[in-house]
């Protein structure tokens, strides 16, 4: 299993609170051995088996790197700039995994401004 299927139809279903204007311009694309989301080919938010990868604004990784269920996205064997891994732990509602979309799709706008 590259990545956990239930939990990409909860992201999914997590974009559905976001404007149209966003949400319709989310992808999906299978990278990393797992599956990302996309907007406006930004990525925002992936899976790699049961975990969440989320790109995250540089200025904010101090304080989300303090939280107990993250650690930097270290696939490469040293952390890739503004990636982060989320554990199971770390989005067991749907408003904390909202919490992880939402800082995803927060970076790709910021990087398309």
């Amino acid at each position: 299993m590259a990545y956990n299927d239930r939990l990409a139809k909860r992201i999914e279903s997590s974009f559905y609170y976001f404007p149209k204007e966003i949400s319709n311009e989310i992808t999906q694309k299978k990278m990393f051995g797992g599956l990302v989301f996309l907007y406006k080919g930004k990525m925002t938010i992936g899976i790699m088996k049961n975990d969440l990868m989320v790109r995250v604004l540089g200025d904010q990784m101090e304080v989300i790197m303090k939280n107990s269920h993250v650690r930097p996205m270290d696939f490469t064997k040293k952390p890739i700039k503004e990636f982060i891994y989320v554990n199971l732990n770390g989005f067991k509602t749907e408003e904390e995994l909202q919490h992880w979309v939402e800082l995803g799709v927060a970076h790709a706008q910021n990087k398309l401004k």
